[in-house]
């Protein structure tokens, strides 16, 4: 059978900045619905140009960029065909957020779009809610903590409805409660039908979190099912990242009989304490 159509495609993408190195050649990159994407690599090999290329904030100097299949017109029309299917949500939320309160931030995109002043109210409130955020509406967006204006910069994307979401090393600067209340929102948002990219340098939570995981390396990008890409350990040296501490975990169970060869390894501690106490030895009764 085929492989379907990507949602998102570069074909033979090369980018390079004025004055600069060519930081991307001849890319050829697919976004498919429904999975979950982590894309990591090293600084400087072209993760963020990758991001912007995909959501139309820069222009392939060449190949092409469709969108199922049809390719993008860099003109206003086409544009707006665009973001209104993929959005982009940079790493610092003080460079995306710059009205007055949550609730104008997030309707910004909506009203550019020139909708409706329901269908406008309808969005925000649905991506305010998504987000876990409709407390702070009316909040001013200079009093939120870190964690509140990255979850208004995303519930201001979300708002346009866009089919992918790319998160720029959402995570960042989060306390571990708030990491874990945001990968719970982005779960809500992929069982709505939201594709989500999220570019990190974190190989256990791409292990964790992601259903592909692309990795960028000088010579390339490689694509393939998370664990088995996160097990590749000079393709992992190439992009300048570890052996997720899950995989490692497997090899040494695997090692010593644990688990076995075609058996999934732990993701998480919890899986971990799973198979431990699966294998655990069986208590001994006491006598009498």
């Amino acid at each position: 059978m085929s492989e379907p159509t990507a949602l998102v495609a570069l074909r033979g993408a090369s980018y390079a900045y004025e004055d600069g190195p060519v930081v991307l050649s001849d890319l050829d990159f697919d976004v498919h619905e429904g999975r979950a994407l982590a894309l990591l690599g090293r600084n400087g090999t072209g993760k963020t140009t990758l991001m912007r290329l995909l959501s139309g904030g820069l222009r392939p100097d060449t190949g092409r960029l469709t969108v199922r299949g049809e390719r993008v017109a860099y003109d206003r029309k086409g544009l707006t065909r665009l973001r209104t299917t993929v959005q982009l949500v940079v790493q610092d939320p003080d460079d995306q957020l710059f009205a007055a309160s949550v609730a104008q931030d997030v309707s910004f995109g909506p009203l550019n779009l020139g909708l409706p002043d329901a269908e406008v109210r309808a969005r925000v409130d649905e991506a305010l809610a998504a987000l876990d955020i409709t407390a702070l509406a009316d909040r001013p967006t200079h009093l939120l903590s870190y964690g509140q204006r990255k979850r208004t910069a995303i519930a201001g994307a979300v708002a346009m409805r866009p089919r992918v979401l790319i998160l720029d090393e959402p995570t960042a600067g989060l306390d571990p409660d708030g990491q874990e209340r945001l990968l719970a929102t982005l779960d809500g948002l992929r069982a709505s039908g939201t594709t989500v990219v999220m570019a990190t340098h974190d190989v256990d939570l791409a292990l964790r979190w992601a259903d592909e995981t692309a990795l960028l390396t000088p010579s390339g990008v490689r694509t393939g099912p998370a664990a088995t890409m996160l097990s590749r350990t000079e393709l992992l040296r190439q992009a300048g990242l570890r052996l997720p501490w899950g995989i490692a975990a497997a090899q040494l169970l695997r090692a010593h009989g644990l688990l076995d060869d075609t058996a999934p390894g732990p993701r998480d501690a919890e899986e971990l304490a799973a198979l431990a106490a699966a294998h655990s030895a069986p208590a001994i009764p006491a006598d009498g």
